[in-house]
């Protein structure tokens, strides 16, 4: 992109605000990107980093996040990029785990390297990391004169180790290959017909790596990502109309805030082509909604997990919003092979071990392509339970349950580990909170299951404050006058409602039901059947 179109924005950075109240931009041309990257290489070189080093990026958004890990890439390394919003612990153990040689940080980062020794003791390099412009500090020199040529990495060589957000387990490395890399690209451009010179704003920070590769400008979002949800959905709609941005890709709680903003202020956001929303099941209300504020474009879903992205893809055209068979994610992308496995809790060292399911049945998810990622970084125990070998190629299993339709359409039903397990059979979470996210007052809820699988009694949980056990009764009743309307929720009598639900930093949108669970255990809970 720095050779075929130099002058093209590819980066712009919000520092204030205009007299006239506009966002303020700090704007980086594509030849001014690659310099950047280019003094970064440098500076890592120079510090000690080199071919194979695990480094890891604990840096800013935007500038610094591009700009490093581009660098480190260039040089043969490997970024190792961990949420930081995982919690203290959690974050440590990741470290520990990856086993990283050197450190690119802001100072707070830094310092906690030293602080938490035993963590950081594999770190020999350590680098300074700021939001500053390093291409037009090195010392004397002109950006374009630094002419820094990067390693020539295989397809099969270590690229990054992302983590896991890790919404219903502790968080794992994932290991990227360059192709992996370069196969999510292709499959992201073509599945959207992306093309070079649009604007896109990341809602979540790591998306932003893959736009120079797609070529387009980056508009670095005005957001905080280690609290997502506390984001003023004014300013990211400022941006999108002052910036006439045509991408975006954010979680479907960061989009019902938007969407819910633009229809507060009869708004629309005419330049955007497409929303790419993931992270959690999009629920029927933002489907409709989106038909409104995307006058111009389309709300679309990606399908996928961090070990395996994108695996199908879903618009708003598609969707049954009365549905309550679970999520329809749509058609496997081309080159991606899906099959839908009978359930099991333990490893399968081989296809021949799974028994595949017909369409319409519930089962796991498993799937093989290019962008299926093989293994976990140092958990040899997790890599034999999540993959399949099928010869030559591995199968990943998604953690996820559903189902193939009659048309050919992949249907999420909620996470294997979510499932609860009854005396009449088992219940998936996204069918069944299905029927009780139509009742008005119900934004999120979750099915959870009390006691020992086989004979867990099903509960859900609805995220509100309410102010007395009167109305906790009352809604109860009107909840369970909807689960008697469908067969697959009529045994659920048993009600609890939760101030706040406990979910994922990443995406503010995946439901900790896990954690609701041992909290209902000693909650008190509403059961109401107007049949008696």
């Amino acid at each position: 992109m720095a050779a075929a179109s130099p002058d093209r924005a590819a980066l712009k950075i919000p520092r204030g605000r205009t007299r006239t109240g506009g966002i303020d931009y700090l704007a980086l041309t594509f030849a001014e990107l690659d310099a950047e990257v280019a003094a970064w290489s440098e500076r890592l070189a120079t510090a000690g980093v080199r071919r194979g080093d695990r480094t890891l990026v604990m840096v800013r958004q935007g500038l610094p996040l591009i700009a490093s890990a581009f660098a480190l890439f260039g040089l043969g390394a490997v970024p190792v990029i961990i949420d930081p919003g995982m919690g203290l612990k959690s974050f440590l153990a990741c470290v520990a785990r990856s086993h990283p040689r050197a450190l690119v940080g802001i100072p707070l980062a830094r310092v906690l390297s030293r602080l938490f020794r035993s963590a950081f003791a594999s770190v020999e390099v350590r680098v300074a990391a700021s939001n500053s412009l390093t291409a037009r500090l090195s010392s004397g020199r002109q950006p374009s004169a630094l002419g820094f040529q990067p390693v020539n990495s295989a397809a099969a060589d270590l690229a990054a180790v992302l983590f896991t957000s890790g919404s219903t387990g502790a968080p794992k490395g994932v290991c990227y290959e360059h192709g992996m890399f370069d196969a999510q690209v292709r499959l992201i451009r073509n599945a959207y017909a992306i093309s070079p010179g649009e604007i896109d704003l990341p809602l979540l920070p790591i998306f932003a790596l893959f736009n120079p590769a797609l070529g387009m400008t980056t508009i670095v979002p005005e957001i905080d990502p280690r609290r997502p949800a506390d984001v003023d959905p004014a300013k990211i709609v400022q941006a999108i109309l002052q910036e006439n941005v045509t991408n975006s890709f954010g979680s479907p709680t960061l989009w019902r805030k938007i969407g819910d903003h633009c229809r507060a202020q009869n708004l629309a956001l005419p330049s955007l082509r497409r929303v790419l929303c993931a992270g959690a099941a999009v629920p029927a209300a933002l489907w409709k909604n989106s038909r409104v504020f995307l006058s111009g474009g389309k709300l679309h879903s990606p399908y996928g997990a961090t070990e395996a992205l994108p695996v199908a893809s879903v618009s708003a055209d598609e969707i049954d919003l009365a549905s309550i068979r679970g999520a329809c994610v749509g058609r496997p992308l081309p080159a991606i092979d899906v099959k839908i496995i009978a359930i099991t809790d333990t490893p399968l060292a081989s296809l021949t071990a799974a028994h595949e399911l017909p369409a319409g049945e519930i089962g796991e998810i498993t799937v093989r392509g290019p962008v299926v990622t093989k293994s976990y970084d140092a958990l040899p125990e997790a890599t034999a339970t999540a993959k399949i070998s099928d010869g030559t190629t591995i199968f990943h299993r998604m953690g996820d349950c559903g189902y193939f339709d009659a048309d050919g359409r992949l249907w999420f039903c909620g996470r294997k580990a979510e499932r609860v397990e009854t005396a009449n059979g088992t219940l998936h979470t996204e069918p069944c909170e299905q029927v009780f996210r139509t009742h008005a007052r119900v934004i999120r809820c979750a099915l959870v299951g009390l006691g020992e699988r086989g004979r867990q009694r099903p509960a859900i949980v609805v995220e509100a404050a309410l102010e007395d056990s009167a109305q906790c009764r009352a809604f109860a009743r009107e909840l369970r006058a909807l689960a008697l309307a469908h067969s697959h929720t009529a045994e659920i009598k048993l009600f609890y409602f939760h101030p706040k639900f406990p979910v994922d930093v990443r995406h503010n949108a995946k439901i900790h039901r896990l954690t609701l669970a041992k909290w209902a255990l000693t909650a008190k809970g509403y059961e109401s059947d107007p049949k008696r």
